[in-house]
């Protein structure tokens, strides 16, 4: 059975951000919350860093300049924690629509 789209969510944003989540399974309130925790540290203290991620992770670049613009409707930190969570959802959907099964061994097909 395959794993539910949020714990799929967390292992990507837990390895690209180096955080921990804990034996039990993060809610998505608890992992967006988590992650605006480590951006908004990262926004004070490992910038060029978290730029560098955002680019790696395909968030668009005007999406980021948006969420980072001084007139932004949220704190820097949600804005960027959402697009975040948001490019990764995206990903897995995209994983998911195109999964393809898996391929016969050459002994089996014969």
């Amino acid at each position: 059975m395959e794993k539910s789209i949020t714990i799929q969510i967390t292992e990507l944003i837990a390895r690209d951000f180096g955080l921990e989540a804990g034996p039990e399974p993060l809610t998505e309130e608890d992992l967006f919350n988590l992650l605006a925790n480590e951006v908004a540290y990262m926004i004070e203290h490992r910038l060029d860093f978290l730029l560098s991620l955002m680019y790696r992770l395909d968030v668009k670049e005007q999406l980021i300049r948006e969420a980072l613009a001084p007139d932004a409707p949220e704190m820097a930190n949600i804005g960027l924690a959402r697009l975040i969570l948001q490019r990764q959802k995206d990903r897995i959907y995209t994983k998911m629509k195109y999964k393809q099964a898996p391929l016969e061994d050459e002994e089996d097909r014969f």
